[in-house]
């Protein structure tokens, strides 16, 4: 058989057919399999006269999260970097949910200065705090970024600033306990070790970094819930899933566009990747429940990487000096 028949007009018809129905086939699939699990938070719990700070809230699954708190009465407290952008999320968060309880505070968690007058700010306004949610998230594909304070960028947003607001915050979360600390994590942080002697990895791939926060968190979150024992306030952590969000903007052209076609095609929309964080923050059921990793609302185990109380005491003592720890702070 010869070249020109293997190549006629008519057989590269045939295999282009073909190939677009096992595309269509592959997509149609992993369509399902991105439907099939979708948890969804089923509390009807009321939050009225409820104090909850949700980071990052002006975008994404912070605010959907921001969101169905107002509608369920709380007062809500949106920690964000980007005032303008913030403010406009407020508009349209009080107005959905016919709560005028929603405020905008400027929090930049990759500077510490920054989460310590958000802090300060929150304690002279606030009488109380009955949820934190440390959902603000930072990922940086190619370009190295160092704060003016040394820190890394990517570890500083989603895990240094969280670990410092905790511990400015903890003395008012006691005091209303029962109350809850919810971190959004990630299950890419399988694909990430956690070097405790080297926090604040100036000289990594950027890109691989946002794993090592994620993996981060789950230490943090696990660490938190042993100190935190009972004092009344619990400590979850969960993996909202794949999210079709703003956190895909920093990939880099061409790179964004197939990432943003697979974002729209397969990712859970921002509401649907919210319902684990809410499920956390209100369930009725999780009560004094703590130390947990969550997926889909419902509780799912973890890798033995994350769980050493070792690493966790490592990590806590190295994240102090890292962040600059002071001696009159509130420790945990």
């Amino acid at each position: 058989m010869s070249w020109q028949v293997l190549a006629s007009p008519e057989l590269l018809v045939l295999a282009a057919a073909a190939l677009t129905a096992v595309l269509l086939v592959l997509a149609s699939a992993l369509k399902l399999y991105a439907s099939v699990g979708k948890g969804k938070c089923t509390s009807s719990a009321d939050m009225r006269g409820k104090v909850v700070v949700v980071t990052g809230a002006n975008s994404g699954i912070g605010k959907e999260t921001a969101l169905e708190l107002a509608k369920r009465g709380a007062k809500v407290i949106m920690a964000c970097r980007n005032m303008e952008t913030a403010e406009k999320a407020r508009e349209e968060i009080a107005r959905t949910s016919g709560n005028q309880q929603v405020v905008v505070r400027q929090l930049d968690l990759s500077s510490m200065q920054s989460v310590r007058g958000f802090a300060e700010a929150l304690r002279r306004s606030e009488q109380r705090l009955d949820v934190l949610v440390h959902n603000a998230g930072y990922a940086n594909t190619f370009s190295k970024q160092v704060t003016g304070e040394g820190l890394e960028v990517t570890m500083a947003t989603n895990q240094h600033g969280p670990f410092l607001l905790t511990h400015l915050l903890i003395d008012l979360l006691k005091s209303s306990a029962p109350s809850r600390i919810v971190v959004v994590a990630s299950e890419l942080y399988r694909l990430a070790g956690l070097d405790v002697a080297n926090l604040n990895p100036v000289r990594g791939l950027p890109a691989y970094l946002y794993y090592v926060s994620k993996h981060a968190n789950i230490v943090f979150a696990l660490e938190l819930a042993r100190r935190l024992q009972n004092t009344g306030v619990t400590v979850n952590c969960l993996h909202p899933g794949m999210i079709d969000s703003s956190i895909w903007r920093n990939v880099p052209f061409p790179l964004n566009l197939p990432v943003k076609a697979i974002a729209k095609g397969f990712f859970k929309t921002p509401k649907e990747g919210a319902q684990t964080t809410i499920h956390l923050a209100v369930s009725e059921e999780l009560e004094g429940v703590t130390g947990k990793y969550f997926m889909d609302c419902k509780e799912h185990q973890l890798s033995d990487a994350v769980k050493d109380p070792n690493k966790g005491k490592k990590f806590w003592e190295e994240s102090e000096l890292l962040v600059k720890l002071k001696e009159d702070d509130p420790h945990i």
